[in-house]
């Protein structure tokens, strides 16, 4: 009977103390966040507009919620930064969102911040590169895991190429312009901003464009933020949307931001713009149609294994729930 006793004691003990220590971390999520962590980035002028007013510090005050701004030099950076947990919500390319998916980030694309033609491949003003298939034995600067590498393998998958005729560098998106200004690569899979410096200040040729293969600017949060907080998701992009609606109603607010972010002339800046739509936000049909289409070509070139459903790992990476604007 004492046995007995001294067992359920115990037993009853464990059980409070295991109780009490889930209460702290149970109340630690009812409460929520204190802080938003949100990348800028000068490949996503909306952003710049939504930090430089402090529409989402206003937005988040009245919750005592603060504002972290990081900034992410490429989509790969910004889903570095998703994947180690440093950054809630990121912006990127649709396609390079789609790969960083495939590879075991855990996120979700809810929000279409720009239609850009973002990207071309580029080489310098003097050079006898005038196509695609000029680059076979060549080198190519090149960021892995964003649009522009997307978009310079399905180039090369055209023009009958793979990475393995071309010698990749592997450089941030500025240093690439860099590089093919001092010569040490034959041509840049560029980036705007940078690409219309290029253009404007060096004279360099966007020798290969295809605006359709261009995949959106698109949003993603991590998935375990999205699950623990939508009313804290929507209220981000929320404001967002008073971002957009002010980059459309004054543009130069949308070139200033730009140029202060940059530290680029604003003739460049326009140059960027002219190739940058900002009248969608609403992520759906359109643009999984070009991330699908991105993601089965690079299945074909052989960067996604066969064995990966793309369309399945679309359909898990954009969620509508927070659908807003058009």
């Amino acid at each position: 009977m004492f046995v007995s006793s001294t067992r359920r004691i115990l037993v009853a003990g464990l059980a409070a103390a295991s109780l009490a220590g889930l209460l702290p971390v149970a109340a630690a999520r009812a409460q929520g966040p204190k802080e938003v962590r949100i990348d800028y980035a000068t490949y996503n002028p909306v952003s710049l507009v939504l930090k430089e007013r402090g529409l989402l510090e206003k937005a988040l005050a009245p919750d005592g919620i603060t504002v972290r701004w990081v900034q992410s030099a490429g989509s790969n950076k910004a889903l570095e930064f998703l994947n180690a947990g440093s950054l809630d919500f990121g912006s990127t390319a649709g396609a390079a969102a789609l790969i960083g998916r495939i590879n075991g980030n855990p996120i979700k694309s809810i929000y279409v911040y720009s239609r850009p033609e973002w990207t071309a491949l580029v080489t310098g003003a003097k050079s006898d590169v005038t196509s695609v298939a000029d680059l076979k034995g060549k080198r190519v600067a090149v960021t892995r895991g964003t649009d522009p590498h997307i978009f310079l393998v399905r180039a090369l998958a055209e023009a009958g190429l793979t990475e393995k005729d071309v010698r990749l560098v592997l450089l941030q998106h500025a240093d690439g312009r860099l590089a093919l200004e001092r010569g040490d690569v034959a041509a840049w899979a560029g980036l705007d901003p940078m690409m219309a410096a290029a253009e404007v200040e060096s004279g360099a040729k966007l020798f290969h464009r295809k605006a359709q293969d261009n995949t959106w600017g698109v949003l993603n949060v991590r998935e375990e933020f999205a699950r623990d907080n939508p009313a804290l998701v929507a209220k981000v992009l929320a404001a967002y949307e008073q971002a957009r609606a002010v980059a459309l109603a004054e543009p130069a607010v949308v070139r200033k931001a730009l140029v202060e972010a940059t530290k680029l002339p604003e003739p460049v800046i326009e140059r960027q713009l002219t190739r940058t739509e900002l009248t969608h936000s609403t992520i759906g049909a359109a643009q999984a149609e070009t991330i699908l289409a991105a993601g089965l070509a690079l299945q074909q070139a052989g960067v996604i294994k066969p064995e990966v459903d793309v369309k399945a790992t679309v359909d898990a990476l954009i969620d509508r729930r927070f659908a807003v604007g058009n």
